[in-house]
């Protein structure tokens, strides 16, 4: 891995490259049937929303719901970070530690993720907490973000990223973040979600405290 700056950043639509017509249409597209999902379940809840009143809301037809998100779960939980994050990873200054270029990426997603829209952050973490199928789904993407992780990883150290180590850490580190994600959620939302992705990384990295504080 070559020695890089941050300095621009994955996460800031201004430096991100220019697309061209038809992924603009893509993603535009995405970003209707997600608000669509999005403001019918705050109308009328997760389980009364139809995949049918989505694509009505989004002008759109079921079909082509299904063809941009497998499943209502997807819409929820689906986004662009993931590979947003790999990017700035790899970004990041060679000798750097590894915690510490965690540390500011993950930073980084979360803050780009509320300033987009602070609501949504908390209406997935909502249901991943109160849906199970959102939960299990949640659980079930974990495998692909871990995946993208442990290639990172792996050009970072040399390591196999089909090794046991790389996949026991990436495991360990995309379950904890799931874990503070729910736990913020359960707490009515009261903590700062950073400090608790802190406290998180806290303990990935030096293990649990010898007692209670």
């Amino acid at each position: 891995m070559t020695s890089m700056t941050a300095a621009r950043s994955s996460f800031s639509p201004a430096d991100r490259p220019q697309l061209g017509l038809r992924e603009r249409k893509k993603i535009k597209t995405r970003e209707a049937i997600r608000t669509a999902t999005y403001a019918l379940i705050g109308e009328q809840g997760y389980d009364a929303t139809t995949i049918e009143q989505i694509a009505e809301r989004a002008e759109v037809s079921p079909s082509t719901v299904f063809r941009y998100f497998p499943t209502k779960e997807d819409i929820v939980l689906t986004d662009e970070y993931d590979p947003l994050m790999a990017e700035e990873l790899r970004a990041r200054p060679a000798g750097e530690p590894w915690m510490d270029s965690l540390r500011h990426v993950i930073r980084r997603a979360i803050e780009a993720m509320a300033e987009d829209d602070p609501e949504v952050l908390r209406i997935r973490a909502h249901l991943g907490v109160q849906v199970p199928a959102v939960r299990s789904r949640m659980v079930e993407s974990m495998s692909e973000t871990g995946r993208l992780l442990r290639l990172v990883l792996a050009e970072r150290t040399g390591l196999d990223p089909d090794g046991l180590q790389v996949r026991v850490y990436a495991t360990s580190l995309v379950g904890g973040m799931m874990q503070v994600y729910l736990y913020w959620a359960e707490h009515g939302f009261e903590d700062d979600l950073l400090d608790l992705v802190e406290q998180g990384l806290d303990v990935l990295e030096h293990g649990l405290p010898a007692e209670n504080p």
